[in-house]
């Protein structure tokens, strides 16, 4: 079996996020000068997971865009005018060794759908998943050995968010029922961070439905939904608030979900407007 691959959903269109998505995806919104993308690629990296696949969808030039311009927006390098030549210098960047596959999914594909669409690249073989939008102080790889142990076909992280979202019903480590945003006051939430094993392609049967509505209700029927209980930070940006309190946090050093202590600290420059200059 090949390395474990991470499939993020990046291709919704953040209507709540307006002030930002309007000219962005909301996968591109930053967080101390670097999108939010980044940042949740930055932490399954930390956890040796390198090898990505993006859904894209609304204004996914822009995610092509930054990935396909990296080494020229994080590096030094030399451009001979008249010709093709360009030479990168040194290193300043911590990104080495990422893989990124950039999959068109459809503008107004829902996110199971997505999914689908991605089913070549992951070749058969057990995947993560998770939202464009959403960060945590997870351990992903106490998560990927959990659902090894569960031997479900699924498992979903839940978390304990400030706001409501999918409620989940849970019972000796599986989850009974699921409930997309329901108005409760207590218990455990989606929060994303999935492990799929291939045979879950087989319970996607249309592409116009989301994850929350045909995927994971599916899996609740067959008793094969694991849960891993994320009991510490996690926290989405759904809207301009929280885009403030998600840099709020990074630019006073307070991130929960930092992994890279420089890494902070250049995105605090890029957020300032300063420059980057010589390498390490």
């Amino acid at each position: 079996m090949g390395a474990t691959k991470v499939v993020i959903l990046a291709g919704g269109m953040g209507t709540r996020l307006r002030e930002e998505t309007e000219y962005k995806p909301k996968p591109m919104v930053e967080i101390g000068g670097r999108p939010i993308l980044w940042h949740i690629m930055k932490l399954y990296a930390h956890h040796g997971f390198k090898q990505f696949v993006i859904c894209l969808g609304y204004k996914g030039d822009a995610i092509r865009d930054y990935f396909l311009s990296y080494e020229t927006r994080n590096r030094d390098f030399t451009v001979r005018l008249g010709c093709r030549e360009l030479e990168i210098h040194g290193k300043n960047h911590t990104e080495d060794g990422w893989s990124v596959t950039l999959a068109d999914t459809g503008e107004k594909t829902l996110t199971g759908g997505r999914i689908k669409r991605i089913e070549k690249y992951v070749a058969g073989e057990r995947f993560m998943a998770t939202y464009g939008d959403g960060v945590a102080d997870l351990d992903i790889g106490r998560l990927l050995a959990f659902h090894q142990k569960q031997g479900k076909l699924a498992t979903v992280t839940a978390v304990r968010p400030s706001s409501r979202y999918g409620e989940l019903a849970i019972d000796q480590g599986v989850v009974r029922s699921f409930r997309e945003k329901p108005q409760v006051q207590e218990g455990w939430i989606n929060g994303g961070f999935f492990v799929f094993e291939p045979g879950v392609f087989d319970l996607i049967v249309k592409e116009q439905e989301s994850i929350e509505e045909g995927l994971l209700l599916r899996l609740v029927e067959r008793e094969q939904l694991a849960v891993y209980q994320h009991d510490s930070f996690w926290q989405c940006m759904d809207t301009y608030r929280e885009m403030e309190l998600l840099n709020s946090l990074w630019d006073s050093g307070r991130a929960p979900w930092r992994v890279d202590r420089k890494d902070m600290g250049l995105a605090r420059e890029l957020r300032n407007g300063g420059r980057r200059g010589g390498a390490d």
